[in-house]
């Protein structure tokens, strides 16, 4: 089973900025996409951005395109999310997931719930207004 351990949620105010970061304990396919999203209570969890196993293709939800940056990090099987200009609707638990790399993640760009198969236990993200 693959394990997923987030971390850099926080407090941080209107306009501001955070750095999230999310190891994976391996890839048990070929090739393996990470993602984020998020969700308030009582809502759907949302995706925020992806990215493919090489990094170099990148997806994001029109709300956080242009303020929030998704990258590999150097250690494999890890994804960072850089968010800036925060906003109070940005507030949510932030979830990393991975995933294989196939054409069906690529048709859905990365939105798709059902395309990732471990998920994290969940980030806080609080901006005050």
């Amino acid at each position: 089973q693959v394990q997923l351990q987030e971390s850099g949620g926080g407090l941080v105010q209107t306009g501001g900025s955070l750095s999230l970061s999310c190891a994976a304990s391996r890839c048990t396919y070929t090739r393996c996409v990470m993602g984020w999203f998020r969700q308030v209570p009582r809502n759907e969890r949302e995706f925020v951005a992806a990215v493919t196993s090489s990094g170099r293709r990148t997806y994001y939800s029109d709300s956080v395109k242009g303020r929030f940056t998704i990258s590999r990090g150097n250690g494999e099987n890890t994804v960072s999310l850089q968010m800036n200009n925060l906003r109070p609707e940005d507030t949510a638990a932030y979830y990393c997931a991975s995933g294989p790399e196939t054409s069906d993640w690529y048709s859905g760009r990365g939105r798709t719930r059902a395309s990732y198969d471990s998920w994290g236990q969940g980030t806080q993200v609080t901006v005050s207004s």
